[in-house]
């Protein structure tokens, strides 16, 4: 291979590329990229499929910089933004990037793998100094050709990506849903179902510390307790709780892995009028002013996003320590759902049980 193949393989593909691919000249090439003068259709059409071939992109904010000039951007892509988990995670980020300085670009990518890698490809194309990425569940193996040239530092946050190293800030989601599933325990309780969002990395491990408590108590984990929904929203989650409590045998306590669950869960149980305990993951507004005050496992998300940036921030300046796995702690805040004990029928047949085991 000779030395100028190499070179290429280890470079943005640039408008001299895309020209030799398509046989015109640099300047019609930089005609079609920038909409401007005229090109015959057909020639267009040339370019744009050379640009397409060698995935040229064009640099937005380049050419604005001078020579050796770093942009003072960062890019903050993030998933669903009426989520106010996101929200709030996006918040903190931006005031700690703008204190240092930088200007934030925000994306979202809503759990689309193609959706986000336009989106990243995008933000690198702008020269962002950086990258905060709340990653989908797909291969992220892409960011080693999208990224090859500029080698942006990247920090995840929430949850780590697949097939791509870089700092993660995620939060201790095994240990919260443990935590969550053995307060219940504590209250009496043996048949507790759970509500699982699609399985992202974090309700995931939730679910995972939900059966460790249940196995680490003694208690059996019965499968039809354990309900993984098809879309995590609070619709299906209320309709999922009604099949639970109208089944032949009801769980009495539910726990929930995300605040759209949660509001689900007690939109069923009170128009059921069940009286079933209730523990969710991440706090969310009123939820200390309804009847019942609302148990829940909560992080702080601003610190996730502070921490996130904190850390990007470090890498743009040099920091060059191995990639670091920050996990941040979780805590119950018991308000009254979570402390409802089983009915005393329930209980009995609990105690039965137990000895006849």
């Amino acid at each position: 291979m000779s030395s100028r193949s190499t070179q290429r393989q280890n470079t943005r593909p640039t408008m001299r590329d895309v020209a030799e691919r398509a046989g015109v000249a640099v300047v019609t090439v930089s005609r079609v990229v920038n909409g401007i003068g005229t090109v015959r259709e057909e020639t267009a059409e040339r370019v744009n499929a050379a640009i397409n071939a060698i995935g040229y992109q064009r640099n937005e904010i380049a050419r604005s910089l001078r020579p050796g000039q770093t942009s003072m951007t960062v890019g903050l892509l993030l998933g669903d933004l009426t989520n106010p988990f996101y929200a709030s995670l996006a918040k903190a980020a931006v005031d700690v990037a703008n204190r240092a300085g930088y200007a934030v670009l925000l994306s979202t990518a809503d759990e689309d793998p193609e959706v986000e890698r336009r989106a990243v490809g995008e933000l690198i194309g702008r020269r962002v100094a950086g990258l905060i990425i709340v990653p989908d569940q797909g291969d992220h193996a892409f960011l080693d050709e999208v990224n090859a040239h500029d080698q942006v530092p990247i920090v995840f946050v929430d949850r780590p990506a697949t097939g791509a190293e870089a700092d993660v800030v995620v939060v201790d989601n095994e240990g919260g849903g443990a935590a969550a599933t053995q307060h219940l325990i504590d209250h009496g309780h043996r048949r507790i179902a759970i509500l699982v969002a699609p399985s992202y990395y974090t309700t995931g491990r939730r679910l995972r510390g939900y059966r460790k408590a249940l196995r680490r108590s003694g208690i059996p984990v019965d499968e039809d307790l354990v309900v993984t929904l098809r879309r995590g929203t609070t619709d299906d989650a209320s309709a999922a709780t009604h099949a639970l409590l109208t089944s032949e045998r009801p769980p009495t306590a539910i726990f929930s892995t995300t605040g759209f669950l949660t509001e689900g869960v007690l939109r069923a149980s009170q128009r059921l009028r069940a009286p079933v305990a209730v523990v969710g993951f991440d706090d969310f507004k009123l939820a200390d002013m309804l009847p019942t005050p609302v148990t829940v496992v909560t992080s702080d998300t601003e610190e996730l996003g502070r921490h996130a940036a904190h850390l990007l921030i470090d890498r743009i300046n040099g920091v060059g320590t191995p990639y670091r796995r920050t996990v941040l702690p979780v805590r119950l805040i018991a308000r009254g759902t979570g402390e409802l004990g089983p009915p005393p029928r329930s209980r009995s047949q609990s105690q039965s049980q137990s000895q006849s085991q």
